[in-house]
């Protein structure tokens, strides 16, 4: 077999980053149960047709087929593409499980999911999202919106990663403006407002004259809006003082208010109101966020969301709905190339229990599973090598202890200090913090 050439956007993580990865997904995941949201896992594939409801993504879903399948296309059953993101099966599985779910239904779900786009830095074709949704029957009251950022502000909170600031928008507060300038294309507008980053205020005002027919007073109108940013509910008066009336504007800035409010009741500091996040895809229709690492803002958001409410429906019941997504993979991808996180040792092994002789190796053997009982995590040499070179390979593996059976009794040696003391595998107990691998930011010593 000739040497593999690597595929780019599809990351495999060193088991030392794979620790890291665990670790971030347990903290999340143990934060999102302490908020009641359940975990669901969904299949892979979705049928073309409902993928292709999110927006402006047919681009980028990969297609699912067999090697003998039709050359023409895909057809039926065939019609299938890797799933996009995890709303869109979310919606379906509602769906198809109504009658089987108790409303308001939280649910978390971690997955990876597939993008076919550019691969760069933060950005991958196959990559892990964790995501939270709360979803009702007919109706959903907007105090969940507030909700939203609260837990993903305790999650990432708990992370050893840079504190994280969350850009939070309403877009009732966007299309009531824009209707009340009159525009009449909100979703033109909304669009070219979410490239402003990219392509800068000309760019956006030439976007907005070309697909939303805006005149340039509209435009400089749009981008007076797009500029108003505030990390309190003063963000009001600023769009009041734009001039702009109309009763949607009005139900949207007094949602946004509530989220902002209780966002800084919680924790000051994590949401800001900034109305230039307008998040591209066509089915928010309420609050949408957006979430910078502070120090890694140029490479976007690692967590973003909104509310929706026409995504899942079925006849005259619709089952609207707010979530949010966190980019694990895209966070850790950025982090792990500022070299910003660490781990204390690239193994789970605590203890390598060393072997005297090949026919000693059963005692070695009992040993390893009396501390594994006690949930030390052990293994045993690979060999009965001189006792210096079982010593260098649990340093090179990142082992903290070698235990060494006796017949007179055991030892217990921490090759990093040298201190070899008596110890017994029924008693004793490594300190806490060698227990395990612990996961930091580099440099502190983890």
């Amino acid at each position: 077999m000739s040497k593999p050439t690597p595929i780019s956007g599809f990351p495999e993580w060193t088991p030392a980053q794979r620790m890291i990865e665990q670790f971030v997904l347990d903290r999340i995941r143990a934060t999102f149960e302490l908020y009641g949201f359940a975990p669901l896992e969904t299949r892979s594939v979705e049928p073309l047709d409902q993928l292709l409801r999110k927006g402006e993504t047919s681009k980028e879903v990969y297609l699912l087929r067999r090697l003998q399948a039709d050359t023409d296309g895909p057809a039926g059953d065939d019609a299938l593409g890797l799933h996009f993101d995890l709303t869109v099966p979310f919606a379906r599985y509602v769906l198809e499980n109504a009658g089987k779910l108790q409303f308001p239904f939280r649910r978390y779900q971690i997955q990876k999911v597939w993008r076919g786009e550019r691969p760069q830095e933060g950005r991958y074709r196959e990559f892990l999202q964790a995501d939270i949704d709360i979803v009702d029957r007919d109706t959903l009251p907007a105090h969940f919106e507030a909700e939203m950022p609260l837990v993903i502000g305790d999650a990432l909170r708990s992370l050893p990663i840079p504190p994280v600031r969350i850009q939070v928008n309403n877009r009732k507060i966007c299309e009531g403006f824009y209707r009340g300038i009159g525009l009449t294309d909100a979703e033109a507008a909304l669009r070219a407002v979410d490239k402003l980053d990219k392509i800068g205020p000309a760019g956006v005002t030439e976007l907005l004259a070309s697909t939303a027919g805006a005149s340039e007073a509209q435009a400089k109108a749009v981008l007076s809006l797009a500029e108003i940013s505030a990390p309190d509910a003063s963000f009001a008066d600023a769009v009041r003082g734009l001039g702009v009336s109309d009763p949607l504007l009005d139900e949207g800035v007094a949602e946004l208010t509530a989220v902002v409010e209780t966002a800084a009741a919680h924790a000051p500091g994590l949401c800001v109101a900034d109305l230039r996040i307008a998040r591209g895809l066509d089915y928010y229709t309420g609050t949408v966020y957006e979430t910078q690492m502070i120090g890694y803002e140029r490479f976007g958001s690692i967590c973003s969301g909104g509310r929706y409410d026409n995504l899942a429906s079925s006849g005259n019941v619709r089952f609207p709905g707010v979530g949010i997504s966190i980019g694990v993979t895209r966070m850790l991808g950025l982090l792990f190339g500022a070299e910003a996180l660490s781990v204390s040792r690239s193994v789970p092994t605590c203890v390598l229990v060393a072997v005297s002789a090949e026919e000693d190796r059963a005692a070695s053997d009992a040993v390893a599973a009396a501390l594994r009982s006690r949930g030390v995590p052990t293994e045993v040499s690979p060999s009965a090598a001189k006792f210096g070179k079982q010593i260098r390979y649990a340093e090179r593996r990142g082992i903290p202890y070698v235990w060494f059976p006796g017949a007179d009794g055991d030892e217990v040696k921490d090759i990093r200090s040298g201190e070899q003391v008596p110890a017994a595998a029924g008693e004793w107990t490594p300190p806490r913090a060698d227990l395990k691998p612990l996961v930091g930011p580099a440099g502190t010593g983890v």
